[in-house]
């Protein structure tokens, strides 16, 4: 699996899981072809982002303007919790490729207002 791949899936995991009493192990199976291995790349984004995911939102809430976490909508806010986790933890993952790549996933799964808000709340993290 490419790590394009791993992230489209990772979202799709990570929007299941959100709100709901859903475990990771009961999430995976939905997403994934449960006759081949997880993927290694895919499996970090979802336990990673999930494990910290209350760091992950005290650092969104502190980059949001006029926004809470609970207004946003799922996708967006989905997106963002998975690019956090990648430009805090993943430190082998260039800056550009995170927003790049967190920009189309919003294409794909919201729309072009999803990427321009996403691109301006991952803007303000500075570059490592």
């Amino acid at each position: 699996m490419k790590r394009k791949e791993a992230r489209e899936k990772a979202v799709q995991t990570l929007f299941q899981l959100d709100n709901t009493e859903m475990t990771i192990e009961d999430a995976i199976p939905y997403i994934t072809d449960t006759d081949r291995p997880i993927d290694p790349f895919y499996e970090s984004l979802v336990k990673g982002t999930t494990e910290h995911r209350d760091e992950i939102d005290a650092t969104l809430a502190e980059k949001l303007e006029n926004w809470s976490l609970d207004r946003l909508p799922k996708i967006e806010r989905t997106v963002l919790r998975l690019a956090v986790y990648e430009l805090l933890h993943h430190e082998d993952v260039p800056h550009r490729v995170v927003l790049n790549e967190a920009i189309e996933l919003c294409k794909q799964f919201g729309d072009e207002k999803s990427g321009r808000f996403v691109n301006g709340v991952l803007s303000k993290f500075e570059e490592k």
